[in-house]
């Protein structure tokens, strides 16, 4: 079939998802991309003889670990006139690929073209468990504006696809048809990397003025490498990477325990791994809260709302128990969601699609 892969450029982990789904259905059908951001350079770099085109979208604008909606909305209002150009990409795609499926990532330009054109759309991402599943973890009453916000956000953002494929590391009932839960999206390096356990702790944060952070983390005492801040330095016992793909997943590996913001990539290639997780998600993004809600639900580690000396040490003294409750997750190298969405997508080229008019 004729396939179009939308992927949201917001973060990196949609791309490094949807990566691992391109490589499986390049072998099959013909795909064509569309995405926003610093996705576009990697998912081109991934795929140089893939047709990758590049489109605006929407970023979220953080300062000292919070998003910053008023400078978000400004970002919005600046790409107004580039989001017109979306739909001459997608004209000019009409006449010359003619696609017969859609398969989002949380990417609306691509869901609103398979609309437009009466196409039937395929939902994979992880944003989806708020709206279609019922949540079984205690939210914060100081979050229950920001769950009803993100949930309001995540129902309007993809409604009526034809099935939602959610990758998720925590299970909760589903309460809607079309919907199933499968396994995070694990990329090759990943699921054939050695997990062993190393003196160092693990940090990934990705905002440049969340400013405290460093001397806290020197105060520590504990060693620790430390990605997102896009330099190298030597800083003793705390050492400053800038990111590389197989560096980071080497230092993963061997990690003792990771603290990191409530990304759900991360924390997807973290608990296959066996690695506690020390979680502080963004401010005013629930679904990083509810990743870390379900973390410490399933005794896999900690949320936080800030790092502090004294929380990050007691962490570290209960990193030997969350290994072992982290021995009880499973994971199938991606196969059943394979299996599911290759059986979905010959369903849909022998039917025409799987829900009605």
């Amino acid at each position: 079939m004729r396939i179009l892969y939308g992927v949201v450029g917001e973060g990196m982990g949609h791309a490094t998802r949807s990566q691992v789904i391109l490589r499986h259905l390049v072998d099959k059908h013909e795909v064509q991309v569309v995405v926003s951001g610093r996705a576009h350079a990697f998912l081109q770099r991934s795929f140089p003889k893939l047709k990758i085109h590049e489109i605006a979208g929407l970023n979220m604008v953080y300062e000292d670990n919070v998003v910053k909606l008023g400078r978000t909305a400004l970002d919005f209002v600046r790409k107004l006139p580039a989001f017109a150009d979306n739909y001459e990409t997608f004209s000019r795609m009409s006449e010359d690929f003619r696609p017969e499926l859609v398969i989002s990532d949380f990417e609306t330009f691509a869901y609103l073209y398979a609309k437009q054109h009466d196409l039937p759309v395929l939902s994979i991402d992880n944003m989806q468990v708020m709206n279609r599943c019922d949540l079984d973890v205690k939210i914060p009453k100081g979050e229950k504006g920001n769950f009803r916000l993100a949930k309001a956000f995540v129902k309007a953002k993809l409604p009526h696809c034809d099935h939602y494929f959610i990758t998720t590391f925590f299970f909760p009932d589903v309460r809607k048809k079309r919907t199933s839960l499968y396994p995070p999206i694990l990329r090759d390096a990943i699921l054939d990397a050695k997990s062993t356990v190393g003196e160092h702790v693990l940090v990934y944060q990705t905002s440049d003025s969340f400013s405290d952070l460093l001397p806290l983390l020197e105060r520590s005492g504990e060693k620790f490498v430390v990605y997102g801040l896009n330099r190298d330095e030597d800083r003793g016992k705390v050492q400053l990477r800038n990111f590389s793909e197989a560096g980071f997943v080497a230092d993963l590996a061997s990690a003792r325990a990771v603290l990191t913001g409530g990304g759900f990539s991360l924390m997807g290639e973290a608990i296959y791994l066996k690695k506690p997780i020390f979680s502080i998600p963004l401010g005013r993004q629930f679904e990083q809260t509810l990743n870390a809600l379900y973390l410490e639900k399933l005794g896999y580690g900690e949320y936080h709302t800030e790092f502090t000396d004294t929380a990050i040490a007691k962490f570290l003294a209960r990193v030997p128990s969350y290994v072992a409750r982290l021995g009880e997750f499973r994971h199938d190298r991606n196969t059943s969601l394979f299996a599911d969405l290759d059986s979905t997508i010959e369903k849909i080229r022998l039917d025409g699609r799987l829900v009605s008019r």
